[in-house]
């Protein structure tokens, strides 16, 4: 399911406007967001949202299979 779906789906299902649907999605993702970047942890009674860490490591082009640096990175 997409963002455009969920917002259809739960806009059918409260009989809410697609736009305040789509305004109440884009302040729970951002306030979701923001918890969990700030803390890491989960939200008690919604879920269990995490942040990670990769390693910086040696690659591959698939195009030439030459070896590249891939720097590390936060997911």
């Amino acid at each position: 399911m997409d963002t455009q779906e969920l917002i259809d789906a739960v806009a059918a299902k409260t009989g809410s406007t697609k736009a305040q649907t789509a305004g109440t999605l884009d302040a729970l993702i951002g306030i979701v967001t923001t918890t969990v970047t700030k803390d890491g942890t989960a939200m008690n009674g919604f879920g269990s949202f995490s942040t990670g860490q990769r390693a910086a490591r040696t690659g591959r082009n698939p195009a030439t299979g030459a070896a590249i640096q891939i720097k590390r990175a936060r997911s």
